[in-house]
């Protein structure tokens, strides 16, 4: 799982059947602070609720996608499966 923030949504006329009736989203993962950390991807919503702002969960394993979606088919790699409301990290 890799924490990220949602920049956007991503629309497109013509896609992967796989992709039909799908949210599609630009997302930033982000290190332990929340700072932006490495390169943004495109990932699915599988919450149908995260937006532009939103702190989320991305799953970005194919095979674990795949069964989330009950699909072993799917050419889906990065799955959004939580929105979140808080991070806390404990002091050592």
């Amino acid at each position: 799982m890799t924490l990220c923030k949602v920049l956007g949504t991503v629309v497109a006329t013509y896609k992967h059947p796989a992709f039909h009736g799908r949210k599609l989203l630009v997302v930033q993962p982000l290190d332990q602070q929340q700072r932006p950390s490495g390169t943004s991807f495109i990932a699915v919503d599988h919450t149908s609720c995260a937006g532009k702002g939103d702190t989320v969960l991305v799953m970005r394993e194919g095979n674990g996608v795949r069964q989330v979606l009950g699909d072993k088919m799917l050419p889906i790699r990065s799955l959004v499966v939580g929105v979140v409301d808080r991070v806390d990290l404990a002091r050592c």
